[in-house]
């Protein structure tokens, strides 16, 4: 069976990181180090997908789960995934995040209700950046540009109001205005 370009990067991934792990389990240090910034920045990724609209907790959350994954790592069962295992300790850490979250504030806009992009796996997640991609094109400039920086490469107000020339209130209307058309296009409204 063929396998797809993003399929063998996953692969790759998948045994880099596995391969890594277990040197380290087994007392490299090098190593070791090696997979917690590989994995962190694979963490980064995950959460930035899930995130898009509170991105300020990325890090905190990539950072939580390292150590969660540091401390929990005897629990790593070496004939199973390790991005499975990953991704289960990572979830918890999101859910358990979003349960305070709630708790502290109430939160009328519930994350990706409208814009259910999020991805299931890694594949899922490579077709889920191409249809988002596609979606993206179809908005203007002045909504377009201020989701891609703001939303996907997390950058401040500020920073994507010097990127695109636009003012800070044009990029907060601009996102605000493409997400709701993304998401009428999604529902079949547009």
């Amino acid at each position: 069976m063929q396998r797809t370009t993003k399929e063998r990067e996953f692969l790759d991934k998948e045994d880099r990181l596995r391969r890594l792990c277990l040197l380290g389990l087994d007392g490299d240090t090098r190593a070791y180090h090696d997979f917690l910034k590989a994995l962190g920045a694979h963490l980064r990724a995950y959460f930035r997908k899930r995130l898009f609209q509170i991105p300020d907790e990325v890090e905190d959350l990539v950072q939580e789960t390292l150590l969660a994954i540091h401390t929990q790592r005897h629990t790593y069962r070496h004939d199973q995934p390790l991005t499975a295992w990953v991704h289960g300790i990572a979830r918890y850490k999101l859910i358990d995040m979003l349960r305070a979250r709630v708790g502290r504030e109430n939160l009328n806009d519930p994350l990706d209700d409208d814009l259910e992009v999020i991805a299931s796996s890694d594949i899922d997640a490579s077709d889920a950046h191409r249809d988002l991609a596609k979606l993206l094109q179809s908005l203007p400039d002045k909504q377009r540009l201020p989701i891609v920086h703001m939303k996907l490469e997390g950058l401040s107000v500020i920073e994507t109001a010097r990127r695109t020339g636009l003012s800070e209130s044009a990029v907060k209307v601009g996102v605000h205005r493409g997400l709701k058309a993304l998401a009428a296009k999604l529902r079949g409204k547009a």
